[in-house]
């Protein structure tokens, strides 16, 4: 007679039902009865070498699958180690549900081994969490679980599992019903509301499409670029819209905000009415409220009424699903007279092109002359924008979203929010896992790779053909940029001296392994690396050690304040300069 399954095994059977096929993990003694479920799972366990690792991983894959990533680790610090990706997610909306072990519920709060009240630690960096003190409740949570993590607005959802509660026989029943009397979807979007849009939409001359994560999460590509060409309106987009409408088409103005384009941030003082897709109005992109898009009607579309009128107070606004709000706004909208508008949009473009020169500073002797832009510039130019490209958070990461054109939703990956050092390379894996046949690049820095680049180990056991760009300026470099222009160069914890060899470390992990340090050399070297499709390869590129990011508004300042690179050097840009 078959003996009665645990809960363990009814959540892993719950999960296979609910089409999970990877689970990105770390065991421990807690979590061994779900361990021990996995091992005839149909279930491909990802074995990886960090706990934080497994939620980037987690995180990626569900970036460009739509899916939640699956985690599971132990208690205490295996839990603890989670919340730092937890956080990632989070703060961009991406689902994930993560999977604790945790000592029996008869020690809980008696301060047993390994334990950690990993639910009220993690309160304010999940979408929801639960403890579960009752194995018959296992199956109907993961069911809520998934619901939460992928309805409305995404995000993370734990699920803390006694060791016991995972041990005892299942006595519950395998019920598709959910417990979630007080969880309400977004309604239907008010006509009313869409209307109003309209009207203001109808009335302008100048408009601007403002292009965010919403957009993308809503799967609104397509009625983006319908409404942009229907009403022949420019569009930027933020660090994690990028995708949401084509960056290589003639009306997208590319990235807006701290590091934006400036032709983006110039079109903002211009522009009449600016609508909102998906965009919360974030500081990195709206510094000074009071002088952002000064003359424009400003129309947001969000699927979380928190975000409506919490930075910016719109003149019309829609509450639901951006895609949905676009197939009914677009019948009720017409064709605008934006000639003259464009036309002058272009030419703010070929005033103010993103553009890199030789390195005017001063090389010390030995050192790399080879700019990051360069770099990036080239690999796009190899890979004509083919590719999922993931990145870490830091100078390297703006430089990629000014010089790594996206044309495709779901393949530009980075921490936005939270801008987590360590994300890049880990969250490649869990795209790669994703979608095998498609090139996965990480371009990461110096910094953050050495976070997380243990999971070496696991690229190269999954023989994974990711490309790992390693871009090496031996610094914190976004920081180090900081400290030149506001700290009088005071360079304070930012020398990343010591760094290692990165080609002896990835062929210690059996992983291929190229370097650059010339501009003769770069062109040749990316081709080969790009090719090579045996597993994970890294290029290590050693390029000018202070390097700064243009353009840059400082952090609380307007647009006025933007400075750009000129042949001289860095040059803040006068107020009411064309």
């Amino acid at each position: 007679m078959e003996s009665a399954k645990n809960g363990a095994q009814i959540l892993i059977d719950t999960l296979e039902q609910l089409g999970v096929e990877y689970i990105f993990g770390y065991s421990g003694g807690a979590a061994l009865p779900l361990f021990d479920a996995l091992y005839h799972s149909s279930i491909k366990l990802i074995l990886t070498r960090h706990e934080q690792g497994a939620t980037h991983m987690a995180d990626g894959y569900a970036r460009v699958t739509g899916k939640p990533g699956v985690v599971l680790v132990t208690s205490g610090p295996g839990a603890t180690n989670t919340i730092t990706g937890m956080m990632t997610a989070q703060m961009d909306s991406v689902p994930m549900i993560v999977l604790t072990g945790q000592t029996i519920t008869s020690l809980l709060g008696l301060d047993a081994f390994q334990e950690a009240d990993i639910f009220g630690m993690t309160m304010s960096v999940v979408k929801h969490n639960y403890l579960i003190k009752n194995t018959a409740d296992i199956s109907r949570i993961t069911r809520e679980a998934f619901h939460i993590a992928t309805s409305g607005r995404p995000g993370p959802v734990l699920i803390d599992l006694p060791k016991d509660v995972t041990s005892a026989p299942f006595n519950g029943s395998l019920t598709d019903e959910l417990g979630l009397p007080a969880f309400q979807l977004p309604a239907r979007p008010n006509p009313e509301s869409i209307q109003s849009l309209a009207d203001l939409i109808n009335q302008s001359h100048k408009p601007i499409l403002l292009v965010g994560h919403g957009a993308l999460l809503s799967g609104a590509a397509t009625e983006v670029r319908a409404l942009a060409e229907l009403i022949q309106a420019p569009v930027t987009n933020t660090l994690l819209g990028k995708g949401g409408f084509p960056e290589t088409h003639p009306l997208s103005l590319g990235m807006l905000g701290m590091y934006g384009t400036v032709y983006a941030n110039k079109a903002l003082l211009e522009c009449d009415l600016i609508l909102s897709i998906g965009c919360r109005w974030d500081d990195r992109i709206n510094g000074n409220p009071k002088k952002f898009c000064p003359q424009a009607k400003k129309l947001h579309i969000d699927i979380d009424p928190a975000e409506i009128g919490k930075i910016v107070v719109p003149d019309a606004y829609a509450i639901g699903d951006a895609k949905q709000v676009l197939q009914e706004l677009l019948p009720l909208v017409h064709p605008l007279d934006t000639k003259k508008w464009v036309e002058r949009v272009q030419e703010l473009k070929r005033i103010y092109p993103l553009q890199y020169r030789p390195f005017h500073g001063k090389v010390p002797e030995g050192s790399a002359s080879l700019r990051a832009q360069h770099v990036i510039d080239v690999l796009y130019q190899l890979t004509n924008g083919n590719a999922i490209v993931t990145t870490d958070v830091g100078q390297h990461q703006m430089w990629a979203a000014q010089y790594f054109k996206t044309d495709q939703p779901d393949t530009w990956l980075s921490s936005g929010g939270a801008g987590t050092m360590g994300f890049g390379f880990p969250a490649a894996i869990g795209a790669q896992l994703a979608r095998p046949d498609q090139r996965v690049i990480a371009i990461v820095g110096d910094g953050g790779f050495q976070m997380t680049l243990c999971e070496l180990s696991t690229a190269a056991l999954h023989k994974l053909p990711l490309k790992i760009l390693v871009i090496d300026n031996k610094y914190l470099g976004m920081v180090r940029q900081w400290q030149e222009f506001f700290l009088d160069g005071r360079y304070s914890g930012t020398d990343l001296e010591g760094n290692p060899d990165f080609c002896m470390l990835a062929q210690a992990y059996g992983v291929k392994a190229f370097r650059i340090t010339k501009e003769g050399e770069l062109e040749q070297t990316l081709a080969e690396a790009l090719a090579y499709q045996s597993g994970p390869c890294l290029i290590h590129t050693e390029v000018v050690k202070e390097d700064n990011v243009f353009p840059m508004i400082p952090a609380g300042q307007s647009i006025h304040e933007m400075i750009i690179e000129s042949p001289t050097g860095p040059l803040r840009m006068p107020e009411g300069s064309t």
